[in-house]
Parts: C-alpha cells; sequence; structure tokens
C-alpha cells in the first residue's frame, strides 16, 4: 500500500515539473522569433514562437499586382509559422524525451494551424 502511494507522489512530483518546464516554454515561445519571406525577400514575415504575425515588411516594387502581392504575403506568413511550429515541437520533444503526449502542443498554444 505504502509503494503505491510513493508512486503517486514521485508521479505528482514529475507533473509539477513538467507544468514547470511547460510554463517556461510558452514563455520562451512568446520571445523567439521566426522569419521567412516571400518573392525572393520582395515580403517578409516574421511571428512570435506560436506563430502569431508580428511584422510584415513589403518592399515597395511588390505593390505593382495586388493578387501576386496576397499570395506572397500568405506564403510569407504560412512560413514563418512553420518555422515557429517546428520550433515548438522540437522543445516538446525535449521537454518530453520525444514521447508523443496528446494535447501539450494545443497546451503550448501550437495546435495545427
Amino acid at each position: 500500500m505504502l509503494g503505491a502511494l510513493g508512486n503517486l507522489g514521485a508521479m505528482l512530483k514529475q507533473a509539477k515539473s513538467l507544468q514547470e518546464n511547460m510554463q517556461k516554454i510558452q514563455a520562451e515561445l512568446l520571445r523567439k522569433r521566426f522569419e521567412a519571406d516571400a518573392g525572393a525577400g520582395l515580403v517578409k514575415a516574421i511571428v512570435d514562437g506560436k506563430g502569431e504575425l508580428v511584422q510584415i515588411k513589403i518592399d515597395p516594387k511588390a505593390t505593382g499586382d495586388v493578387e501576386l502581392l496576397e499570395d506572397m504575403i500568405k506564403a510569407a506568413i504560412s512560413a514563418a509559422a512553420q518555422k515557429a511550429r517546428e520550433s515548438a515541437s522540437a522543445d516538446i520533444a525535449q521537454l518530453t524525451g520525444g514521447m508523443n503526449i496528446p494535447g501539450l502542443t494545443d497546451l503550448l498554444g501550437q495546435g495545427a494551424k
């Protein structure tokens, strides 16, 4: 009986440690920046570690064709957000030792977009 309680205590300690590490990762994700460009650098998007758009830069040369500009903006944002998701996945894998824990990515704000 006492052995089971000891295991429960160890599990609770591990859960608390995991929660603390997740909070650190969340804070770190907000500080990280990921940049991608489209149209040979005519459009640059910068997102934070959660994939949220922080800044967009558009070269004036890109403003001639509105449809093309829209496509370049979407492409740059998507590419930057993908970099952020990949980084978050790597951070999560390091935290969990590569073990896939369903829903953990969503808790960090990195669910499929």
